[in-house]
């Protein structure tokens, strides 16, 4: 009897051991890692048909090269550094519901994509590419088509994003978001890329250290370029033509902005640009044509308006009496509506050393400089401010009687805005050469959504 009973536990026994040796094998096996390599090709035909799976075996540093197809997956999650490389006619395709590409990890590049189709989202900031808390990215030579965010960078450092073809979504303003979106970044450089159709074409937000710079942006249905709380920032060599709005800068110290082109940005709420609380900064070489107004300074202080042509424009220039200590010099103001417009009779800015075409002084001493003081701002302009549906007299006699009457005996302008010496000859200021050119080399300007109501 002992020894059944022994038999029994020993076959117990050998059973258990049996199951627990199975059971450790098999969680082995599952350990094992999916085969891995630096070059994963994706085709539709080949023997990885999905991106998503290719993101999985690739190596750090390594490369996705993906074939000509559409490709229609869940987002797509990097976590490593790659490159994410496609070949002509690769095109990520969101079908109207998702993002396309989520980025969470460092050293990426993604370069030669189609990211189409997002569809638009009121409860997520729904971005074609989306990078979050990294460095050292590069996003070339992609193209972004209806999409609501294009590409959306947070907490990014020393990134890339250059030769990209960005086109919102038909519609309004909630219909689509911005083509390239910065916040609370630094060392970013955006170059060389064209933008139409979004919200906003660029957006620097808690940005700083960063570069805009000959981009092309046009029919955007708010802002070509909207830049806030962003200190220590560049934008050189851009084209802004056809937005909505214009360009607004705000909240920020020590801009520069440079040799750009800001031109046939209409409407009752549009300016090529707006400075507001600006400080320290600089506008130079800029040629500002067929604005509603070419610039405002509003709120902005100790900021240089340099060698500029304000040109065909509603107002070249509307300084407002709470920016102070700023300069404007060597500009040329020709066949504006108005050259310089305000809304006081106080001034606490300088004009000098402009030319202005309604200026009509003299030179005795030959040394370049009018004479006689110029005082660029006229009395109905005045009127315009307090009674803006005055405008519609703008051509009217009316109008010229009252300027020529202001001019003979001067009693209402603002005595301290004069030029004392303007210019006699108009600067030979070198043509502003600005913008990107698209793949084909020319430029077309997306027209303004002239019929998308204006949101804020």
């Amino acid at each position: 009897m002992r020894a059944s009973l022994v038999r029994v536990m020993a076959s117990a026994t050998a059973l258990s051991l049996g199951t627990t040796a199975a059971a450790l094998a098999q969680s082995d096996a599952s350990r094992v890692p999916v085969p891995s390599d630096s070059l994963i090709d994706v085709s539709p035909t080949g023997p990885i048909r999905r991106v998503t799976d290719a993101l999985t075996r690739v190596t750090d540093g390594g490369r996705v090269r993906i074939a000509a197809g559409v490709y229609r997956e869940p987002t797509l999650v990097v976590v490593r550094p790659v490159t994410l490389e496609g070949a002509e006619g690769a095109i990520l395709d969101g079908e109207g519901v998702r993002g396309l590409l989520v980025v969470r990890a460092p050293a990426v590049t993604v370069r030669g994509l189609v990211f189409r189709n997002t569809g638009s989202s009121q409860t997520e900031d729904r971005a074609a590419v989306r990078f979050f808390e990294g460095a050292d990215c590069t996003v070339e030579h992609n193209r972004f088509e209806d999409t609501f965010f294009a590409l959306l960078l947070q907490e990014m450092q020393r990134c890339v994003v250059r030769h990209n073809v960005m086109r919102g979504m038909r519609g309004t303003q909630s219909r689509t978001a911005n083509g390239v979106h910065l916040w609370s970044s630094e060392g970013v450089v955006v170059e060389d890329n064209v933008i139409s159709g979004h919200r906003d074409g660029i957006y620097f937000e808690f940005a700083s250290n960063s570069v805009a710079r000959r981009n092309t942006v046009t029919g955007s249905l708010r802002y070509g370029l909207h830049f806030m709380f962003s200190d220590d920032c560049r934008y050189e060599a851009n084209r802004f033509e056809a937005n909505q709005a214009g360009v607004a800068v705000m909240y920020a110290k020590r801009v520069h902005m440079v040799g750009n082109v800001f031109a046939r940005n209409r409407g009752s709420a549009a300016y090529g640009l707006l400075l507001k609380d600006i400080n320290d900064s600089e506008v130079r070489r800029n040629a500002f044509t067929d604005n509603t107004v070419g610039v405002v300074l509003e709120g902005s202080n100790r900021n240089v308006v340099l060698d500029n042509r304000f040109e065909a424009n509603g107002w070249g220039l509307r300084l407002l009496a709470n920016a102070q200590d700023n300069r404007v010099e060597g500009n040329v103001f020709a066949r504006n509506l108005f050259d310089v417009g305000t809304n006081s009779r106080s001034s606490y800015s300088t004009l000098r050393g402009n030319h202005w075409d309604r200026y009509r002084g003299y030179d005795l001493d030959r040394d370049g400089a009018g004479d006689v003081p110029h005082a660029p701002v006229r009395l109905f302009a005045l009127v315009v401010e307090r009674a803006p549906a005055a405008l519609v007299l703008v051509r009217s006699l009316v109008a010229d009687a009252l300027d020529l009457a202001e001019r003979v005996a001067p009693v209402l302008t603002p005595a301290t805005l004069i030029d004392a010496s303007p210019l006699m000859r108009r600067p030979a200021l070198a043509p502003v050469q600005a913008g990107a050119l698209p793949p084909d080399g020319r430029v077309t300007v997306t027209g303004r959504r002239d019929d998308a109501p204006e949101e804020s």
